[in-house]
């Protein structure tokens, strides 16, 4: 069985059906709609998507054979409230059938992480895992710590639960293997030793201070380490301290000791003892209060790369076996799996699940729930800290919920606000100018609903911050009333906090009042005098403005909202300017790409000869067509 990257693998086999009703959700249309599409539902594996009538997606979910699987909606005396309210919304219904019933598990997790839907047990977490990577494209491989896709040459060696893991693992191993971290173009204008050389960090091979087959030695050993041979690692290093000592090389002898300690340091800070379990993923589940919690550690070459708290929504009147299910499907879609995983409790699907992993894990993929031994004590610590993360997430979000509704009385709003919009601008002089907008809610920072506004209008005086706001906010509600009219999507706003004082204020409730808006909680904040924090002045519509005790709870929270955006922006802000000064007028040449533009600055040496130059000349630059050529030529010579 082959992995599904798309949806649309599944095409040729796809179907459908579709029944419109009323807006308002009805139990007998939605059953009216499911059983429409029952009339010509095979009984094969496959998912089938719910939709409502706005075509948004309910629910995503598979079976093994889906006729009988859908039938049960019909019989909505037998489901729960939940279910029956999302039959009640139901208008349309997608099926697409698949070769096995593991393909349709594949297929659901791809589809749940697509949509979104308000249905399905969701993953909830903005973070990427962090990996290191040991370069391949160089005479001295670089080691770094690498996000995103993995499309340069090396080895990549992970997940790690955090930037936290990955920073304190880096430091550890250019101590004890003394290999390179810096950047290629900084490697190759080196004319003396870094800082790291002083201090015992690099082996400085930019200046020639080790042999590339010394350096390959020390790759080598840091390969060989990470992938669990750390004791080898540590008998080389003996011996070769001892040797050391035996010549009277003390000072050699020395530098062998202090990457023995580095080694140690390693091996001491496991929180857990992994020894021998290889590479394995362990998940222990804890569940209070209609919230669940889940704890992940994440073990490779038997060392224990770090441990991370997930704690996925729409869990309710769920058993807790479908939503570990579930999370494991979802987990596996952004980490590849590997070849063992450690429940602390067994799965009613763990056969299906553990054959839909394999082709991403190269290999066959065995899901376990240990119940003595070794295996059982490292379950029974990451119950521990399930249970223990659990609490803290609890005890938080009572705190939040508490902040909320003192924020709902300051600012006299119908309830605690459940989406809070907070907006910023930055530039510098006006140049690179942009606004951005971030979003919290009762579970904190929503950071993939995070937006920049680049500032493109030409009507928008450069430095005109009420300008800019004005652009930003009719950007922004225009577009929300263009994709949800209806405000029934949950991305209207309970509250808007603007970065600002009156100024600021007033140009977006005017921006608001020309769009019909009139209804969206604005706020904005200004520090108070000498910008001291603690002493913000808050100003809302009407002329009235409010200040807090500097020690007041809402007024922190309020802080960290402002902090959050002003930082949000600057990143954003700096990013912009950062693409702009390494911009060149070659850019903007239709057709030319990176390699053709790097020949024709290589060959001329900068833009400006490039423009300057004759059609003759651009001719003889290396990879340069007499049609590319020509195509440059009448850019920069257009009447």
């Amino acid at each position: 069985m082959s992995r599904p990257n798309t949806p649309d693998r599944f095409n040729e086999e796809s179907a459908a059906y579709s029944v419109r009703g009323a807006d308002a959700p009805d139990l007998d249309l939605g059953i009216a709609a499911i059983r429409n599409v029952l009339r010509t539902l095979p009984a094969r594996p496959g998912v089938y998507r719910m939709q409502d009538a706005r075509g948004d997606v309910l629910y995503v979910g598979k079976a093994r054979a889906l006729k009988n699987r859908v039938t049960n909606y019909t019989q909505v005396t037998r489901l729960p409230r939940r279910l029956q309210r999302m039959v009640a919304q139901t208008r349309a219904m997608t099926i697409v059938t698949t070769n096995s019933e593991a393909e349709a598990l594949l297929l659901e997790a791809q589809l749940i992480k697509r949509y979104r839907p308000p249905y399905n047990v969701l993953l909830r977490d903005d973070k990427s895992f962090p990996y290191i990577l040991l370069g391949a494209e160089h005479d001295y491989p670089r080691i770094q710590k690498h996000r995103g896709a993995q499309r340069a040459k090396g080895n990549y060696y992970g997940p790690f639960a955090s930037a936290g893991s990955v920073t304190r693992t880096l430091n550890a191993l250019q101590k004890l293997f003394l290999l390179r971290s810096c950047s290629d173009s900084f490697f190759a204008n080196r004319s003396r030793p870094c800082l790291l050389y002083q201090i015992k960090r690099c082996s400085a091979p930019c200046v020639g201070r080790i042999t590339p087959d010394a350096y390959g030695e020390l790759v080598a050993d840091a390969k060989a380490f990470l992938a669990g041979k750390s004791t080898q690692v540590q008998a080389k290093l003996g011996a070769a301290m001892q040797d050391a000592a035996e010549r009277m090389d003390f000072e050699l002898a020395a530098i062998y000791r202090d990457r023995l300690r580095a080694l140690t340091f390693i091996q001491g800070s496991q929180a857990i003892n992994a020894d021998g379990l290889g590479d394995a993923d362990i998940f222990a589940l804890a569940s209070k209060g209609g919230t669940v919690g889940i704890q992940g550690f994440f073990i490779r070459g038997g060392q224990n790369w770090g441990h991370r708290s997930f704690f996925p929504t729409h869990v309710e009147d769920l058993a807790e076996d479908a939503v570990l299910t579930s999370f494991l499907m979802q987990f596996y879609e952004e980490v590849p799996p590997p070849r063992t995983i450690l429940l602390d409790r067994p799965l009613d699907e763990a056969e299906l699940v553990a054959e839909a992993l394999a082709p991403a894990a190269g290999g066959k993929v065995a899901i376990l729930a240990p119940q003595r031994g070794d295996r059982r004590r490292l379950i029974d610590q990451a119950r521990r800290n399930a249970e223990e993360a659990l609490d803290r997430r609890l005890a938080e979000s009572t705190t939040q919920a508490r902040l909320l509704r003192e924020l709902a009385e300051l600012f006299e709003l119908d309830g605690p606000p459940q989406r809070i919009e907070v907006y910023d601008n930055s530039h510098i002089m006006g140049t690179n100018a942009l606004g951005a907008m971030i979003v919290a809610g009762p579970d904190g920072f929503l950071k993939n609903c995070y937006r920049k506004f680049n500032i493109r209008r030409p009507e928008t005086a450069p430095g005109d911050d009420f300008a800019m706001m004005r652009e930003v906010f009719e950007r922004r509600f225009a577009r929300a009333q263009n994709d949800d009219p209806d405000r029934e999507g949950g991305d209207w706003p309970d509250l808007v906090l603007i970065d600002g004082g009156r100024g600021q204020l007033n140009a977006a409730l005017r921006t608001l009042g020309d769009m019909g808006i009139e209804d969206v909680p604005l706020v904005g904040v200004s520090k108070g005098p000498d910008r001291n924090a603690g002493r913000e002045t808050f100003h809302l519509p009407g002329g009235r403005e409010l200040t807090l005790p500097p020690n007041a709870p809402v007024l922190f929270y309020l802080q960290r909202l402002r902090d959050e955006a002003h930082r949000f922006a600057i990143g954003a802000h700096r990013q912009k300017r950062a693409k702009a000064i390494g911009a060149s007028p070659l850019d903007e040449v239709p057709g030319i790409g990176p390699a053709r533009k790097r020949a024709l600055l290589m060959h001329f040496g900068t833009a400006r000869a490039v423009r300057a130059a004759s059609l003759e000349d651009l001719q003889k630059a290396p990879g340069v067509s007499r049609s590319v050529a020509q195509l440059v030529y009448d850019h920069f010579h257009q009447r």
